[in-house]
């Protein structure tokens, strides 16, 4: 979160020298602190309407609240927030800002074509999340990456539409084409950082819903029926992808990733967090 404020300061910076004018880097350092506020407040909602997620009854769910209650009893949380997607393709989040506001959202495919342990194991994964805060994490990291996108777009429309600068002193050029550089790969090296976030809490809300259920093969094998479904969820989005348990795009599962393909991944290859989960002790 400080590499990503420090990028946001540096892109308004250098903004703000080209075009000469410092007011460029206060309005910068505002909306990077009121879009922070924004995700901490708001992010669940926002979250839950991009989903089309609604309020699980639970006369009509016992079976998916008695899970839950029991589960977050163990682990210690407070009773979050259940949500249903309708949707044949299985998968689930967590969101919300804390774990007193937190949001446990499954699809309606999940349900249908997981087992009691499997559903445990999927469930334990997202109390994991709440409880190592991942939530407010990612939601806030989300809100970032989309403002390095904003500003670094916004420079170069004001490039092409404008022109350059008149401000031409000594190194003006060096430091316009050192601006131009940085601010096209900016993006690059925000989406980067959210992913590679997003893939290191997955593998550690994977360990913790471990051992949360004492039961590992129950969320090895969700894995695999969730991420053995073809059909991509209705509403997927680039914006919410990392925060589902498995992409929510579909395909088939690659069996190894390497390269640069892996970096550009929302979640770790399924492959290797089943044989994590399933290593002997």
């Amino acid at each position: 979160m400080t590499l990503f404020l420090v990028l946001v300061i540096a892109l308004g910076w250098l903004i703000s020298a080209y075009y000469g004018n410092p007011m460029i880097l206060y309005i910068a350092v505002f909306f990077s602190l009121a879009m922070n506020f924004a995700g901490y407040w708001w992010s669940d909602k926002i979250v839950l309407k991009m989903a089309g997620a609604t309020p699980a009854k639970r006369e009509t769910h016992l079976e998916l609240y008695r899970i839950v209650e029991n589960l977050a009893i163990t682990a210690g949380l407070p009773l979050p927030k259940i949500y249903l997607i309708n949707d044949p393709a299985p998968n689930a989040f967590a969101t919300g800002r804390d774990k007193d506001h937190a949001v446990v959202a499954v699809t309606t495919g999940l349900l249908s074509i997981l087992g009691k342990n499997e559903l445990e194991g999927v469930i334990a994964h997202e109390l994991a999340h709440i409880g190592n805060r991942d939530i407010l994490l990612q939601s806030v990291v989300v809100v970032l990456v989309g403002l390095v996108a904003i500003l670094s777009d916004l420079f170069i429309r004001s490039r092409f539409v404008f022109g350059s600068s008149d401000n031409r002193g000594k190194g003006g050029g060096v430091l316009a084409i050192v601006g131009i550089v940085f601010i096209v790969l900016s993006p690059i090296i925000a989406t980067l950082i959210k992913l590679a976030i997003s893939r290191q809490r997955e593998f550690l809300a994977d360990s913790s819903g471990a051992l949360l259920t004492r039961y590992p093969e129950g969320l090895a094998s969700a894995l695999e029926k969730i991420s053995g479904y073809g059909a991509p969820l209705k509403r997927a989005s680039n914006a919410t992808a990392h925060l589902y348990i498995a992409n929510p795009f579909g395909g088939s599962p690659r069996r190894t990733s390497a390269g640069l393909a892996k970096l550009f991944m929302t979640h770790p290859p399924t492959a290797e967090r089943v044989a994590r989960l399933r290593q002997p002790i």
